[in-house]
This record gives structure tokens, sequence and C-alpha cells, in this order.
């Protein structure tokens, strides 16, 4: 590929380029500028550690650590090289390393990386603000995504990628390549695998398996459960029906969505939106967030929950725990007698 530039006259074509020629070393300038540009070979991240190594071996560094709106921590390795070298390789190795990260060793890190350059943010805070939670919650890390800078990538990085990323690892390649002179350098950086069209389709491929594989789950699970709210009956409710009755009868009681969620830490009880929506305008909320379908949630007009001016989509995806989560729903509102029971 050539880069132009483009004047009233003509068009120029930029020489090419290597980081080596221009004399950009990989740690000391490409690095070092890329973590406080992050967002341009990695959107949605907050880098928490540079050259960060917790194991014995110091000679083995991540380059950077960060972590993504979803909470999954982000290895990211850089090279200057034409190739890629064996990045790919180390990647997988630090990805395994780095897996049982916890939220407490996060603020840990973060708040080492914070000292080193003199920041004064609070780690703990500036980590919950990003991921916009008001304290930590379970799930925390539960994986890892990876993310290739380099000049270019030889073929033995690209097909490693592309089968690891057939295997549903989340590992990207982003291209990094200099043009110009030492004078004046452009880059020209773009993500080569997956390419983003090809991304979003191998996401709705990966979320419409998950959503046949829960819908399999469920249809084996033919289980109806009667729920008694202050006496008032409800019978025959699926599963999933049987939490939306009792969070609504919960809610009117006065008892907000968010201090259920406290309680139940190992799933996402809602998804939430200002002001009040109707099903279309949250189910458009829900896709605009990107990061799940809006099949997860109860979006029917009649389904969704107003509480101090604001709408909540109660989730429909509820596993082996969910007695469990009835439970500590139903101690979380002593005022209210609810029974819930599975019918014969």
């Amino acid at each position: 590929m050539t880069v132009y530039r483009y004047t009233k006259d003509s068009i120029i074509p930029l020489a090419n380029a290597t980081f080596s020629s221009l004399k950009i070393g990989e740690r000391n300038d490409l690095q070092r500028l890329l973590r406080d540009k992050i967002e341009i070979i990695a959107p949605d991240t907050l880098v928490i550690a540079e050259e960060f190594f917790d194991w014995d071996d110091s000679r083995r560094r991540i380059d950077l650590l960060a972590i993504d709106r979803d909470a999954k921590l982000v290895v990211i390795e850089l090279k200057r090289t034409e190739d890629g070298g064996h990045m790919d390789l180390q990647a997988i190795r630090y990805a395994a390393m780095v897996s049982t990260i916890t939220f407490a060793d996060s603020v840990r890190i973060f708040g080492d990386y914070l000292k080193q350059r003199c920041d004064n943010r609070d780690a703990n805070q500036t980590i919950l603000d990003f991921l916009g939670w008001t304290e930590p919650l379970e799930g925390f890390a539960n994986d890892v995504r990876i993310v290739l800078v380099s000049a270019d990538f030889g073929k033995e990085v690209t097909t490693a990628v592309l089968w690891l990323l057939e295997k549903d690892v989340d590992i990207r390649c982003v291209r990094v390549k200099p043009y110009g002179t030492t004078e004046q350098t452009l880059l020209d950086i773009q993500q080569v695998i997956p390419l983003p069209e090809a991304r979003e389709y191998q996401i709705r491929v990966r979320e419409k398996k998950e959503l046949e594989r829960i819908t399999r789950t469920a249809l084996r699970d033919n289980t109806r459960y009667q729920v008694s709210v202050n006496g008032q009956l409800y019978e025959y409710l699926p599963k999933r029906r049987a939490v939306l009755q009792i969070v609504k009868s919960i809610v009117a009681a006065g008892i907000s969505p968010e201090v259920l969620q406290k309680d139940i830490t190992w799933q996402y009880l809602y998804f939430k939106a200002s002001g009040q929506l109707s099903g279309e305008q949250i189910e458009a909320a829900i896709l605009a967030e990107g990061r799940t379908e809006a099949k997860r949630y109860f979006t029917l007009d009649s389904e969704l929950l107003q509480h101090c001016g604001d709408t909540y989509a109660i989730s429909n995806q509820w596993g082996p725990r969910t007695m469990e989560a009835i439970e500590r729903m139903q101690n979380c509102c002593p005022s209210i007698s609810i029974v819930c029971e599975p019918m014969s």
C-alpha cells in the first residue's frame, strides 16, 4: 500500500520507511507516545501498567497492560519490526500469566503505575469510574484480550492469529506503518486482523451461537414456578419470568434495582437508561452500548421498570444460581412476603 500527499497541483507518493531508518525506538519512542494515546490502537481501554511483570523472570515484560469497558484485561504487545517476530507467542504466554489478576491486584498495579508517572489520581476510583461501577463486581478480568501492534505482520503471525480467532480468542493485529522522513513522519494506523467489518460479523455469529445455546438450555428446563407476593399468586411462570415478577414487585415497593444488584454479584441484573423510555428506545440504548444483544433483556413496554426517573430492562438470562438470586432479593425487602416455588 502507498500513501500519497495531495496538493493543488499533484498527488505525490510518500516514501516508504521503517522505524529503524527513522531512528524511532520501540520503547522510548513508539510505546511512550502510544501509552498516552491508547485509543488509537485499542479504543475504550485504560492503561494500568507499562513494562509489567509480576513473576520471577523479570526479562519477560508486557509492554502495556490495560483493562477495557467490559472489565477484561488487555495485553498490548508492540514491535517496530516488519514481520512482528514471535509476538503472538509472547502475548499468549503473557495473557495466561495475568489471567488470575483480581480487581484488588489491578488497583495495586495501577497505583504503582500512577506513582511512577507522578499522577495523583486514586487508582481504585479511577478504575471504578472507567468501568461505570460503584463498587467492584464479581467477574472482573474473567477474560483476557490481546492486541498486537507492529509495522507489519509475517505469514506465521497472521496464520496463528486467524486460527486463534476461530477458537474464540479475542486477538487483533494493528499495523502502524511509517512513511516520510525524520523531519516529517506520517503513520498509517489500521486494524488489519480482523478487519472491522469482519469483526462485527464474527461477534454477531458468536452471539447468535451463544443465544442458541442458551435457548436450548432453557428449552430443556421446562420447570414452571408459582410466585406469591403478599398473597397474590402468579402461576406457571418460566424461571426468567418468575425473576421479572419478583423484581417488579420489589421495585414497586420502593427498592431500587441497584440495591438488588449489590447482592447478586455474579451477573448483571439490569440495563439502565436515563428518562422514561419505551421498549423500542431501550433496545436502541442497549445496542448503542455495543456490549450485548437487546434480546438478552425484557424490553416490551409492559416489562420495563421505572424508578426515580430512570428506565430499567431486567436481564432474561438466568442460570443455575437463579434460586439463590431470588432468595437474596427476598432478603433485600423483608416488608414484602415473597414465596417462589416450583410447580409440580
